[in-house]
């Protein structure tokens, strides 16, 4: 029995996928120090740090659901906090401590 040879070409999965750029800093006037603290801003905005350590384990999306729940409920408060502070109203926070 004879097999096509193209059905048994190995296929490189990288090469459906388009090339980014990356993310790049310049060095002037040799301050690396300077293009280290832009790149770490640059990492921070992209999220890559935060996306490594979310793939390190697995997580059940129920988890995820309910990370994201807390933290939405966690701004939520925040900013009625800080509408609080600025129109002075009462705080609807269960954690925070009224001052009489």
């Amino acid at each position: 029995m004879k097999y096509r040879q193209k059905n048994f070409e190995r296929r490189d999965s990288r090469d459906n996928f388009p090339r980014t750029p990356g993310l790049m800093v310049e060095v002037r006037n040799n301050d690396v120090n300077k293009a280290l603290r832009k790149l770490k801003k640059k990492v921070q905005a992209e999220g890559i740090l935060q996306e490594f350590k979310d793939r390190q384990y697995y997580t059940k999306p129920s988890e995820i659901k309910r990370r994201s729940k807390k933290a939405g409920k966690k701004r939520w408060l925040k900013k009625q906090r800080e509408e609080a502070q600025v129109w002075g109203g009462p705080i609807h926070d269960k954690s925070y401590k009224h001052r009489d």
